[in-house]
């Protein structure tokens, strides 16, 4: 059972909220001040933040280096030039190949698409895969969700005279690439109003751009949105601005018009796409997207996405499914031996993170293993494997610990990394990893706090059950999409008392299921499900016999069972109430 430490944020200004309040339609003022941390202080901010639409966009043509990569796409199309469309593996790269390779065929371009195999090309740009796309005759290379730190590869595709447009999302070294253009928001000189887009989000700038300079229909790019819907939800990026407006036009395109090799997934895996959310992606669509990509051949997933045929949709759908049953029996094997390593290192030294190394693990998997390293841990934490004679890898962080800056700390003792604050990727010599070890661990040990490694869960307003009516969960339900810097709500209730009978559910019973009333106050019993919460079951049975009341840290969420839909309370954590346990202030 893991020990929270609970904080609840810092109190907003009263006035501010009042007037939310009231220019709002009485607007119940807990939901006034979620929009207050969300830093909307206006009528109009409240506005943008719930009705912000396609048009509200950005123009493309401010991202620095847009008016080059359109004139020289137009110029390949024009002399009928071969254009390769390069992307990376996962979920953010694989959406990104298949928007622009099928926008620039519905242009009429030659146009191919190259993903790199992770164990034969190794990670994003590289001269293996620039090989590849020269040997096929291109003249163009547009490299997706990758390439703003590949200085050496950008000059070797100049070399055998390829021009390369790079579009990427991630933070870049203090030198660019010698490209015809480098479109990345997170450049220093760029002047872009939003940085935060992912790699499809970039793409999709890119083709909002070039049906403006073909005189086109903004809207002809309405299609592509449940692409990037799939990227930004999978990709872990900030969900406020562009991202909010583009995540939240996507889910609705995935909702209404999917594109069937989407539909055909997701009848594979029994994800309803009529109420599809970012949960929906993240743990239904994402990880059978990326399978492809993490045993073998992510062309597979690309295909899918590009194809208009549903036998061939079908097929390859099952393909991602089975693939993804493969991926989580070597998920499990590898997360045993981590754990041990794991549990072993944090034994024999006080230490704030965890990194491994294990010559045998499987390439395409310990990303995954290291979120959850991670989650159990809670310490940031970089799994290694061999790969090519070299040490190569995957880090996750935690919150407040910006791991790429970590890893660009040690960067004179690496062969290659990026990536950005909460996953990077790197490689290095074998010879160097003890010495990575060290520096990595000094490095993140002057980002930490007096609490680490304490997790928090940040409450964002205490709450009382008779204040969830019909209304204010219709505006709650407004907030959503949910993600990074747009966090689902968090509540806080206390003096519950526990009603019927508290139980394990699932397969494996790890799930807990419960009832509480709020003591002393009129309303119904809500529903509570905990998930990987089993532990509590004895706290809640020693609630109820003791009638000791509890205190609860949940979301809200809607229930569907046997036809009847109810709001459900997802619990985060809960404990007996005790006032030498208070709430500790914002930080």
């Amino acid at each position: 059972m893991r020990k929270y430490r609970w904080i609840l944020s810092n109190p907003d200004d009263e006035a501010l909220i009042e007037r939310l309040c009231a220019e709002l339609n009485d607007l119940p003022s807990v939901l006034a001040h979620l929009l207050v941390q969300r830093g909307v202080r206006s009528f109009d901010e409240a506005q943008f933040f719930f009705r912000a639409k396609f048009e509200d966009l950005h123009d493309p043509m401010l991202m620095n280096g847009m008016h080059d990569a359109v004139a020289r796409i137009r110029q390949a199309i024009d002399e009928h030039e071969h254009v390769f469309v390069y992307g990376d593996y996962d979920v953010d790269g694989t959406t990104s190949t298949a928007l622009l390779t099928g926008f620039l065929q519905s242009l009429g371009a030659s146009v191919n698409f190259f993903v790199p195999n992770r164990f034969e090309h190794g990670y994003g740009l590289s001269r293996q895969g620039i090989d590849v796309c020269a040997e096929a005759g291109a003249k163009l290379i547009v490299a997706l969700d990758c390439g703003v730190t590949a200085i050496d590869e950008a000059d070797y595709a100049k070399a055998l005279g390829i021009d390369l447009i790079i579009c990427d999302h991630h933070t870049p070294h203090d030198q660019l690439p010698d490209a015809v253009a480098v479109l990345d928001p997170k450049r220093n000189d760029c002047t872009y109003p939003f940085t935060e887009l992912c790699g499809c989000g970039v793409t999709f700038k890119l083709v909002q751009a070039l049906l403006s300079a073909l005189g086109r229909d903004a809207l002809d790019a309405v299609p592509y949105l449940d692409l990037v819907a799939l990227a930004t939800a999978a990709d872990i990026v900030s969900v406020t601005g562009e991202n909010r407006i583009l995540l939240r036009e996507g889910i609705l395109r995935l909702r209404t018009n999917p594109r069937v090799g989407i539909r055909c997934l997701a009848e594979e895996t029994r994800t309803r796409l009529s109420d599809c959310s970012v949960t929906s992606i993240v743990f239904g669509l994402g990880p059978r997207i990326n399978a492809a990509g993490r045993l073998g051949d992510a062309g597979r997933a690309v295909s899918l996405l590009m194809t208009t045929d549903k036998v061939e949709a079908v097929a390859r759908s099952r393909q991602l499914e089975r693939l993804n049953r493969e991926r989580r029996v070597l998920d499990q094997k590898t997360l045993d031996e981590a754990v041990q390593m794991a549990e072993r290192l944090l034994l024999s030294s006080d230490r704030h993170t965890i990194v491994l190394y294990q010559p045998d693990w499987h390439m395409g998997v310990i990303g995954i293993v290291a979120s959850r390293l991670v989650d159990r841990f809670y310490r940031p934490t970089v799994m290694l494997t061999t790969a090519n004679g070299n040490a190569k890898g995957s880090a996750r962080s935690i919150n407040g610990i910006n791991v790429f800056e970590a890893i660009h700390s040690c960067e004179d003792i690496l062969t290659e990394y990026g990536g950005h604050d909460y996953a990077a990727g790197l490689s290095l010599p074998i010879e160097n990893i003890e010495a990575f070890s060290l520096r990595f661990e000094e490095s993140v040990a002057s980002q930490v706090s007096p609490t680490f490694p304490d997790p928090v869960l940040e409450v964002d307003a205490q709450l009382h059950f008779n204040s969830i009516d019909e209304r204010f969960w219709a505006v709650l339900k407004q907030f959503a999409p949910f993600g990074p810097d747009n966090a689902q709500p968090l509540f806080l209730t206390s003096n519950l008392n526990v009603s019927g009978e508290p139980k394990t559910v699932g397969r494996d019973n790890s799930h807990l299921k419960f009832a509480v009333r709020e003591n002393g106050r009129p309303g119904v019993d809500r529903e509570v499900i905990g998930f990987r919460m089993s532990d509590y079951l004895d706290l809640l049975i020693e609630s109820k016999t003791t009638g000791s009341p509890i205190e609860l840290i949940y979301s809200l969420e809607e229930n569907t069972w046997n036809g009847r839909t109810s709001i459900q309370l997802r619990a985060k954590d809960l404990r007996l109430s005790s006032p030498e346990e208070p709430l500790s202030p914002g930080e």
